[in-house]
């Protein structure tokens, strides 16, 4: 039997499940009916909602579902996909090229390593699965950074601390906002002896079907070995397995053929269908 703290909190997904859609907007009576609660009850738990930014409160006491819901199912599905999707290739492309592979999202802030592969000689940081980096100084964070809307790059930017580890890391604001934009402008980033100076990182962006920056791949060496023409041949293969993953995870929509018209000008025209 369940609890009132767990009739809550069922009680409160009623709510939610209550929309139709991300972007329906209900009013709190609407929700409560269809969650078959009274209004009273329905009116607390939308204001907790509310308060957690599950729900967003727009024009003429609507609501609907909010960002921290989107955000949360977007990241979970996302990571699940790319990382299951990914394996074969981020494998094939780490022994190939005798590197680590990261794949990794942003999530508040930081870098979340999602998928990493490593060779029994290659540099391997001492990362795992689920656990987090900063983003500022990562080639993974610089590609995920870049990618942000103007505003939220901004936020990060004049309110996270920028701490130096190692002498190469960049400590300016200045120059990390002009490191972004050079990263944005090539499509990839590098960490260049950033993080630990003994290594450099290449990364570039995945993105979804519809353009957007969703997460990143990097590559991993020691830093003797990234040399230029090196730094070349890895960015090349990494965008190729990017790419390559985009289209498993986010196969392109088929082309959707025009009809075909029912008369033909002449006896030796062939109707479009017959073609290909």
């Amino acid at each position: 039997m369940a609890t009132p703290k767990n009739q809550s909190v069922l009680k409160a997904f009623r709510m939610l499940q209550g929309f139709h859609g991300p972007d329906e907007w209900l009013t709190s009576c609407e929700l409560s009916r269809r969650a078959n609660l009274p209004e009273a009850s329905g009116y607390r738990l939308i204001q907790t909602l509310e308060q957690i930014g599950a729900v967003v409160r727009g024009p003429k006491g609507r609501y609907r579902p909010g960002m921290l819901l989107v955000s949360l199912s977007h990241n979970v599905a996302i990571g699940d996909l790319l990382r299951e999707a990914s394996h074969k290739i981020i494998t094939d492309l780490a022994h190939r090229l005798d590197l680590t592979i990261h794949i990794g999202l942003l999530e508040g802030g930081m870098v979340t390593y999602i998928a990493k592969v490593c060779t029994p000689t290659s540099l391997s940081p001492h990362t795992r699965l689920g656990s987090q980096l900063e983003a500022y100084c990562s080639g993974l964070g610089k590609v995920l950074l870049a990618a942000l809307p103007q505003d939220q790059l901004d936020s990060f930017i004049m309110d996270g601390d920028l701490v130096a580890l190692t002498p190469y890391t960049i400590t300016d604001r200045t120059v990390l906002r002009a490191e972004l934009q050079k990263v944005r402008a090539r499509g990839y980033a590098m960490d260049d002896r950033e993080i630990r100076a003994d290594m450099r990182c290449l990364a570039v962006p995945i993105h979804d079907a519809d353009g957007r920056v969703v997460a990143a791949m990097s590559a991993t060496d020691h830093a003797e070995r990234m040399v230029e023409s090196r730094q070349t041949e890895v960015c090349n293969a990494l965008q190729e397995a990017s790419r390559a993953l985009e289209y498993k995870v986010f196969p392109p929509s088929p082309p959707v053929r025009p009809p075909v018209t029912a008369c033909l000008s002449s006896a030796h025209e062939i109707p479009f269908a017959a073609h290909g």
